[in-house]
């Protein structure tokens, strides 16, 4: 598939102005889908959106938002910087790239993402949920929050769970951008040449390739999830035993904890970050 190489600002921004309206628009789905995930009793996401509701309001269903919100506009600036990068060394003379190659290309803008972006993020994240609910929250919001982590763990401590992560975007990005850019390649084969895609179009195929995603990378993100906790020092001594006491104890069905919401967000997602990441770089890139 032929690509048009965007300057890396133009990625940088339009991907992270995309990140951080998708972040803050589908929120409460995460908010959801990472308590569901905690161990102990399970929960239906309608009990937890009611408990959570009648115990801190509407505003509970926002606890640890801002810190997704500056980890997503990071993440998904890094990983549109980092695609792009990625499918240029990759493509062939004529500027092609096969779908294992954009598979690859996406492979590569996970990790980047995790490492820079994805892991401090989620571990505060996680943290400031699973403090909320508590009877007595130790943290105050995202910076003091932030500098108690660091303070009581170190550095490393916004960085746990970072194999899971690495692991869990490198699946994401190389399955959504696949899945898009596939689908994307189909549609346009059956338009007009030149024609641009309408929003609603690229707001689907974002959609299709957010579903995709989120079925074959569930169990990596249960386990992320469980490894970022408040107790995971206490229960997990890695990824690979955390997997483990899941599997024996809980069963394999709880490795798809959490779908529902996470099926809402990342289709959502799908389909509000490509748009919007679209039309920006039409706007400031190039004219349609």
């Amino acid at each position: 598939m032929a690509f048009q190489k965007e300057k890396p600002l133009h990625s940088l921004f339009a991907g992270a102005t995309a990140g951080a309206i998708e972040a803050f628009i589908t929120y409460p789905t995460e908010f959801v889908k990472t308590r569901s995930q905690f161990g102990g009793k399970r929960e239906s996401p309608i009990a937890i959106i009611r408990e959570t509701l009648k115990t801190k309001g509407v505003t509970g269903l926002y606890s640890g938002c801002s810190a997704l919100v500056v980890g997503n506009a990071m993440k998904a600036g890094v990983r549109f910087v980092s695609y792009d990068h990625f499918k240029q060394m990759l493509a062939d003379p004529q500027g092609k790239v096969s779908a294992p190659r954009s598979l690859l290309a996406g492979l590569g803008a996970g990790m980047m993402e995790a490492v820079f972006a994805v892991t401090p993020s989620e571990t505060i994240k996680t943290k400031l949920i699973d403090d909320a609910k508590r009877p007595n929250p130790q943290y105050r919001g995202l910076l003091h929050g932030t500098a108690s982590i660091v303070r009581q763990e170190g550095i490393f401590g916004i960085y746990r769970g970072l194999f899971p992560v690495m692991m869990r975007q490198g699946a994401n990005s190389a399955i959504r951008f696949t899945t898009y850019t596939t689908l994307k390649q189909f549609v346009q084969g059956t338009a007009r040449p030149g024609q641009t895609l309408p929003s609603a179009i690229t707001f689907a195929i974002g959609g299709i390739a957010g579903l995709v995603t989120v079925y074959t990378t569930m169990p990596l993100d249960v386990i992320k999830t469980r490894m970022q906790s408040l107790e995971a020092r206490q229960q997990y001594r890695n990824s690979f035993h955390c997997g483990y006491r899941i599997f024996k104890e809980e069963g394999i069905r709880r490795f798809w904890t959490g779908t529902t919401p996470r099926l809402a967000r990342l289709v959502l997602s799908g389909g509000i970050v490509f748009t919007v990441y679209e039309n920006i770089i039409r706007v400031i890139g190039r004219q349609p």
